[in-house]
């Protein structure tokens, strides 16, 4: 029996037939979220095994209905009585204690929460394929969050006394910063205050100077800041889907000062962002005038033989192609390397698997090729949706219905301060990793190689976090299984940006465990918690692995690769 072809493949076909090349709706709908959501509507009208579940489901809408009245009214009367539903955990949007004390207010959260879960029951009876299930799931959760009661002014209690107390103040306030937002930030609510921040001031601030530049990178030195430094150099490398000063984000945040700090000659690249003259540029490029140049360079300036690197998300996944390149040739110029969130195997893809099986790439790819280049806002919007309650509709609340200023917030500064992607290494990227998880498989080819990543024989240092949706860190954990090589695994808290920016503080902690077993949760299962932060952790591993300490060097930069301007550099400071 032949499988039953997809909604969207229908679709396609019936469009050929009329003439027409592309369906209208990929430059709406990339992703096909709206169109899975359709499809699960197909498949429940389509299916007449479907009428009874339906059914079903509505009729325990109703009886739930029915209990929240009744709850409603024993509350009017003085009672305690629980409705049928309550909030999943870790959703503070009905905290308000009006939602517990006012009949009214409680109903209206009861049936909002009695609709949401309907949704779930008819998807589930829907039982769409897992790629556009996901997708459809995803879709519904989005537009039935944006339904909330609490983003509604008259739905919001809080808000209803804000504008009670402030004399309707607050209500213009909120139209003004919605208007803002309207015109100038694509309807989508502003996120931070960044009036107070600026790279090179009170952000990436870190002293140094660019001493290299290419039609990709800036390589910044940073100025030594004690009278020895270990003998081999360490190399940041960042990810280009972000400006690389997550990892100098703020003084007393910096992990690039505190590895300054410590005694490191340290090196940061900063890649350009993209626009359409480097459309053409492909993951290989990144490759080579990326990491494997940045760490000639090093070698260039210092003198030393070797280099440690440190590298963050994408940008670890890139230097594990280098280190796996580097083996295939015999090259043995990177000592160490740390990294930091990253995926090297990406069979556990985490939230944003659901942006990349074959048809979202494709209409990625037909998208990118009309500019050159994926557009920052989507990027920047695509990982908002992740976690729309927290990323957007709490803004909605503060910034339109309350009339508040968004918080001013360095980490929030840095994430709005996003990059373009080129077309080619986007797709190659996409396709390469995610979809074909080549690099894991061995399959992933340069100069028509292909690399082995079980010959990188190097130490390295993996750390993931353990609320991390981009890198879930079981995946992150497998790199220590992919590579050859001694490991050290730690694991942080927080999530995928969060668990990296983490300075000592009394709140810090992390998991650390000597054994290496290969499942991850037998690694969690015998790990221990420690107090304080993984940065500690990580300082005498990469004190080792520096050698010996030298004279540090009094000036930055070397005869062949002057000084060209004061860090952060150029770069950094395009906007996209």
């Amino acid at each position: 029996m032949k499988p039953e072809p997809s909604p969207e493949s229908v679709g396609q076909s019936i469009l050929e037939r009329l003439g027409i090349a592309e369906d209208p709706l990929v430059g709406v709908d990339p992703v096909a979220f709206l169109r899975s959501l359709a499809a699960a509507g197909i498949a429940l009208v389509k299916d007449p095994g479907a009428a009874a579940a339906v059914a079903a489901a509505n009729a325990r809408l109703a009886i739930g209905s029915a209990a929240a009245v009744r709850a409603s009214v024993g509350r009017a009367v003085g009672s305690e009585t629980p409705g049928p539903v309550s909030p999943a955990v870790g959703d503070k949007r009905f905290a308000d204690p009006a939602y517990a004390d006012n009949p009214l207010y409680f109903l209206l959260a009861q049936e909002y929460l009695l609709s949401g879960q309907l949704v779930t029951e008819l998807l589930d009876v829907a039982a769409l394929e897992t790629v556009q299930d996901t997708k459809a799931r995803f879709a519904a959760k989005f537009i039935h969050d944006a339904l909330a009661p609490t983003n509604t002014l008259f739905g919001n209690p809080a808000a209803l006394r804000a504008a009670f107390d402030t004399g309707g103040k607050s209500v213009v306030r909120g139209a003004k910063n919605m208007l803002d937002d309207l015109l100038h930030n694509g309807g989508w609510p502003s996120q931070v205050d960044s009036s107070g921040f600026e790279v090179g001031v009170n952000m990436a601030a870190t002293p140094g100077s660019v001493v290299y530049r290419s039609d990709l990178i800036e390589l910044i030195q940073y100025t030594p800041q004690s009278e020895q430094v270990h003998s081999v150099p360490l190399l940041f490398c960042p990810p280009w889907i972000n400006k690389y000063y997550i990892m100098d984000l703020a003084p007393g945040k910096s992990l690039i000062e505190w590895a300054v700090q410590h005694g490191h000659t340290c090196f940061a690249i900063s890649y350009r962002n993209p626009d359409a003259s480097m459309r053409d540029l492909g993951f290989e490029d990144y490759l080579r005038q990326g990491p494997l140049d940045a760490v000639r360079v090093v070698r260039e300036i210092t003198g030393a033989t070797e280099v440690n690197t440190v590298s963050v998300c994408l940008g670890g996944t890139l230097t594990a192609i280098a280190l796996a390149q580097n083996a295939a040739i015999g090259d043995r110029s990177i000592k160490s390397a740390t990294f930091l969130n990253t995926h090297t195997d990406f069979s556990v893809p985490g939230a944003l698997g659901i942006f990349t099986d074959e048809a979202t790439v494709a209409g990625l790819e037909k998208q990118m090729a009309k500019d050159g280049f994926l557009d920052s806002d989507k990027m920047a919007h695509t990982f908002d949706a992740l976690r729309a309650n927290d990323l957007v509709f709490s803004y909605v609340v503060n910034n339109w219905l309350l009339g508040k200023k968004p918080p001013a917030f360095d980490l929030l500064v840095w994430n709005k301060d996003s990059t373009r992607m080129p077309a080619k290494m986007h797709s190659q990227y996409l396709r390469s990793c995610y979809l074909n998880n080549e690099f894991a498989r061995g399959e992933f080819e340069v100069d028509g190689q292909k690399l082995q990543p079980g010959k990188v024989d190097i130490d390295t240092y993996v750390l993931a976090a353990v609320d991390d949706h981009i890198v879930p860190w079981v995946s992150g954990h497998k790199t220590t299984q992919l590579l050859g090589g001694d490991n050290r695994f730690v694991l942080s808290t927080s999530g995928h940006i969060a668990g990296i920016v983490n300075p000592p503080n009394p709140k810090a902690k992390h998991w650390t465990n000597d054994e290496h077993p290969a499942d991850p949760q037998e690694w969690k299962d015998g790990a221990e918690l420690q107090a304080g932060t993984w940065w500690e952790d990580w300082t005498p591993w990469i004190a080792k692995q520096g050698g010996p300490k030298v004279k540090a060097p009094r000036k930055l930069g070397s005869k062949d690769h002057p000084p060209i301007e004061a860090a952060p550099g150029s770069y950094v400071r395009a906007r996209a």
